[in-house]
């Protein structure tokens, strides 16, 4: 990749709030963070995460961080921003037609797969562990790809979910902030290689082989 050919579609927090998980006696809910939606203007990187603060003049006028429920698995230092190449949304949208879930015919909007940056312009395949993402006013570090849970196969409405992500490999990757700043939709970033050792394609196959 050359610089500046990435770009990012959207920047999306979310709220940790109940989702209904099915269960073979009919489901129970479950606190959850990745219904993630987008917001409009500058976003505070900051060392565990995302905070959007409401502009002057905001009747609000308050912060809000972008929130994981279970932080054993999501957030911390390496995974403070989970990220999704924007590429990928065609194909989810056509196996959730082809599985005909709830609302299959409406398109997907940016963080409906729980990332916090909708990136156009790279792939998993494009970066390595330890690579820089180098925006305009901040750097994230590529740290590891993730891992689909049952939370997923829940907000994708069909239980091969996450067995699909395991095939595809289109899993985003975690990025941990190395320069703290803000971002915005519609930004540029370059990718600054790393020692290029482990990718996240086989980072992420061997984690899945050996169940996470």
């Amino acid at each position: 990749m050359t610089a500046a050919d990435g770009r990012v579609l959207s920047v999306n927090l979310g709220q940790a709030r109940p989702l209904r998980v099915p269960t073979s006696s009919g489901g129970r809910n479950v606190m959850s963070g990745i219904g993630k939606r987008g917001v409009e203007g500058d976003v505070q990187v900051r060392r565990l995460g995302l905070v959007h603060v409401a502009p002057d003049g905001d009747p609000a006028g308050r912060e809000r961080a972008d929130e994981q429920a279970d932080p054993t698995v999501h957030g911390g230092i390496d995974k403070a921003v989970y990220a999704y190449p924007g590429e990928h949304y065609a194909f989810w949208r056509t196996v959730r037609a082809q599985a005909k879930v709830s609302l299959w015919d409406e398109a997907l909007p940016p963080g409906f797969m729980g990332e916090n940056l909708t990136l156009e312009g790279v792939a998993e395949s494009d970066v390595w562990v330890g690579d820089l993402l180098r925006f305009p006013r901040c750097e994230l570090a590529v740290a590891g790809p993730r891992q689909p849970c049952f939370k997923f196969n829940a907000v994708m409405g069909f239980s091969q979910a996450s067995k699909l992500m395991a095939q595809s490999g289109w899993c985003g990757f975690y990025l941990a902030v190395r320069s703290a700043g803000t971002i915005a939709a519609g930004e540029r970033f370059e990718i600054v290689p790393g020692a290029r050792e482990v990718g996240i394609p086989e980072l992420f196959r061997a984690q899945m082989r050996r169940g996470g």
